[in-house]
């Protein structure tokens, strides 16, 4: 297997690639849908919620957590998620800039 070179990108465009991979994953998807709607939860709502194993939400949730797109609270002896709204306005600002400039140079499009 090759190595990356992430090395030869920013940190911002190297962080924003690490959010959207950390995203790139239907269950990861809906446990951030389910975390806006509910606002806190606790690990086995989410299970429940997905209908995947507890293992496997998890995963996910350890992945989204790695990434700083979750936080985690320990309440008792569960662990209550919510969105970090701080990433979740870098990614926005990604998504807007990159929109705004498609929408300029629209016109010469191949």
């Amino acid at each position: 297997m090759g190595t990356t070179k992430t090395n030869l990108f920013d940190d911002e465009v190297n962080e924003i690639a690490l959010l959207i991979k950390a995203l790139a994953h239907p269950a990861r998807i809906s446990i951030v849908n389910y975390l806006i709607r509910t606002e806190n939860c606790i690990c086995n709502d989410i299970v429940a919620e997905l209908s995947l194993a507890q293992p496997t939400v998890s995963q996910h949730l350890k992945e989204l957590k790695n990434a700083g797109i979750i936080k985690g609270n320990i309440s008792g002896k569960a662990i209550c998620y919510c969105i970090n709204p701080e990433i979740f306005n870098k990614l926005t600002q990604f998504f807007t800039t990159t929109s705004q400039r498609l929408s300029c140079e629209n016109e010469n499009c191949c």
